[in-house]
């Protein structure tokens, strides 16, 4: 590899939607960066962002993930515009049908904590009674609830889509795409050096961002960081129902982490997080999974799928941060040069153009557009969990 192409300012590991995020905030603020993205699989067939299932909430419990997804909604507004690359612009099929999340009496104070917090903060989110559920969406059966918080503003996107546009924008602002597999983080004296690619070259770097999502464990130990992260498989089904709805119908969430997301006509997605998914890099969908585990809880809150057709369905990572699911952002406090954007347990795809911004702030010392520092890696080191839930439910 010639000399030239070895010496970066940055260093991406990981060409995800973080990755391409943050590149592209990087060269927006300084257009004369050396950037590098370095991604092992190009065709993003086991990549945690295009597998992602593309909702995006303002509901949260935590100030701070409350304001990176207003600040993805801003995003949203122009996000074709400010995306385009010449006359090509993306089409990231934003659809806002709102986001319903069913609240039974156990997390009812939590709930109304959260709504209030979110109010505040200037987010269209309102509080449903069980009536009202049954009144405005008759599909739906509140059972056992108390009430739910609706977003009208939520809503579903294309992941891909964000995420090749993020890495096209990225790309013709000057950043180098390298399809490469990262085996080491180069360090001498506590300070970052670069990487070492399985071929056996070295990319040189004075800074270098772990954004390589459900392997961000295994490459910080590399340069003896005990990453809280863990690789766990979570699966997704669509299936086809007997209920047909011109309309969008928001998506549900029980109280429990059932959710069922209407993708138009009688075709929804559905899926749950449960404590036994595997952990490890396994991409096996089970349909029993559905049949057994999912069909059961869907049919309580939607009596009318007890009849439907499972047509597809796919398992991807979330890269599951063991600590407290909350994102870890930041430089590592034992190492210089080496910054974090890992962990996000699930809701890292809706988060990443504040954390794109975020980054590339920290590395260029600009002053942070938001305070994301409540998502310090210098939590792990000193024990100091940031629970987006009391329940402590991802």
């Amino acid at each position: 590899m010639p000399d030239a192409e070895r010496y970066f300012d940055v260093i991406m590991v990981g060409g995800g939607v973080m990755g391409c995020a943050t590149a592209h905030y990087l060269l927006k603020a300084e257009p004369d960066l050396k950037v590098a993205i370095v991604e092992m699989d190009p065709t993003y067939e086991k990549s945690s962002s295009a597998l992602s299932d593309g909702n995006t909430r303002v509901q949260f419990n935590i100030k701070e993930n409350i304001q990176m997804s207003l600040y993805g909604l801003d995003v949203m507004e122009n996000f074709a515009e400010e995306m385009a690359v010449g006359e090509q612009k993306p089409e990231i099929a934003f659809r806002q049908q709102g986001n319903l999340f069913l609240v039974d009496e156990e997390s009812l104070a939590e709930a109304r904590e959260g709504l209030e917090l979110q109010q505040s903060l200037g987010c269209q989110v309102e509080w449903l009674s069980p009536d009202e559920i049954s009144s405005r969406y008759p599909l739906i059966k509140p059972v056992n609830c108390v009430g739910g918080t609706f977003g009208p503003l939520d809503g579903v996107l294309d992941p891909y889509a964000v995420l090749m546009a993020y890495k096209d924008k990225a790309i013709s602002m000057g950043a180098q795409f390298v399809t490469a597999e990262v085996i080491e983080l180069l360090h001498e004296y506590k300070h970052v050096k670069g990487v070492r690619l399985s071929s056996g070259d070295e990319l040189l770097a004075g800074a270098v961002v772990n954004s390589a999502g459900a392997w961000a464990k295994k490459l910080a130990k590399t340069a003896g960081i005990d990453l809280p992260v863990s690789p766990v498989m979570r699966q997704v089904f669509i299936v086809e129902t007997e209920v047909q709805s011109d309309d969008l119908l928001p998506a549900f969430f029980s109280p429990l982490g059932l959710y069922c997301i209407h993708e138009g006509g009688n075709l929804f997605m559905v899926g749950k997080s449960l404590p036994e998914d595997p952990i490890g890099f396994e991409f096996t969908l089970s349909r029993r999974r559905f049949t057994d585990v999912l069909w059961p809880e869907l049919v309580e809150f939607v009596p009318p799928f007890d009849r439907l057709k499972v047509l597809r369905g796919w398992a991807g990572l979330y890269a599951v941060n063991t600590l407290d699911g909350n994102a870890i952002l930041g430089e590592w406090p034992e190492l210089s040069g080496c910054y974090l954007a890992n962990g996000f347990s699930g809701h890292g795809f809706q988060q990443c153009h504040a954390v794109g911004r975020y980054i590339a702030e920290l590395i260029l010392e600009d002053a942070p557009s938001l305070d994301l520092s409540i998502f310090s890696p210098q939590r792990i080191l000193t024990n100091e969990p940031v629970f987006e839930s009391k329940r402590k439910l991802i």
